[in-house]
């Protein structure tokens, strides 16, 4: 775990320095890309140093303030990854379908806004599960079967009647996930036709490397989230 970590890391913060520092990397994809590794970065760096800390030492606890910024800021960066994915299928959308256009649709200027609804969104379906969380009482436990501070992980140790906050919870999960998902698919939807419609085999292949790799981790990554959020108990 400890070396995937560090993988994890370099390979982050070496995309955000590569496109930084190259003025060839300056265009939208890759500014969405520095800001997807970025959020890559915090993702894994609010779980994993301390469930290392938590294989090696005997003493596993974390406090509860601890625990309630670990719910926030993995929250946050969940949802922020979520719509960053649909804004990048979307910035592939107008890349390939209307490449004429692309340089003056997905302006500066735009490319800030979408970020920043991004980060918004993150930031304030946290705010809500977070409120609804720090309402509850926790006394039936205070072990955690979890190897970090989850939603479903901390309702279990509830002893109030927790039905509201797990309705208010699969709506946004339902709201937050189906959204950027649809946005992703009619996306790619009109790349494929558009890619099929292509006469250049060169102009084709280029399209399908570009998106593969993306199209992979929105697979992995909304595939995880749906099966963990979204299927009902």
């Amino acid at each position: 775990f400890l070396l995937i970590y560090g993988v994890t890391l370099l390979a982050n913060l070496g995309m955000i320095a590569l496109i930084q520092v190259s003025s060839r990397l300056h265009t939208p994809m890759y500014f969405f890309l520095s800001h997807l590794s970025s959020v890559d970065f915090c993702y894994s760096s609010i779980i994993v140093p301390k469930m290392l800390a938590n294989i090696f030492n005997k003493d596993k606890a974390i406090s509860f303030l601890g625990c309630m910024v670990q719910f926030y800021l993995f929250c946050t960066c969940g949802v922020t990854e979520v719509f960053l994915l649909a804004v990048m299928a979307y910035d592939r959308f107008v890349a390939i379908c209307n490449p004429l256009l692309y340089m003056v649709t997905m302006s500066q200027k735009l490319r800030v806004e979408l970020t920043s609804c991004c980060y918004f969104c993150g930031t304030v379906c946290s705010l809500i599960h977070s409120s609804l969380a720090l309402r509850i009482l926790f006394y039936r436990s205070n072990v955690i079967n979890h190897f970090f501070c989850e939603a479903p992980a901390v309702l279990k140790l509830a002893c109030a009647d927790t039905a509201l906050y797990e309705t208010v919870m699969y709506v946004c999960c339902v709201l937050m996930l189906l959204i950027p998902f649809s946005v992703v698919l009619a996306s790619y939807a009109r790349i494929l036709t558009t890619v099929q419609c292509m006469s250049s085999v060169e102009g084709r292949k280029k399209a399908f490397a570009t998106c593969s790799s993306h199209m992979t981790v929105v697979s992995l990554f909304y595939g995880a989230a749906m099966y963990t959020y979204m299927l009902p108990h």
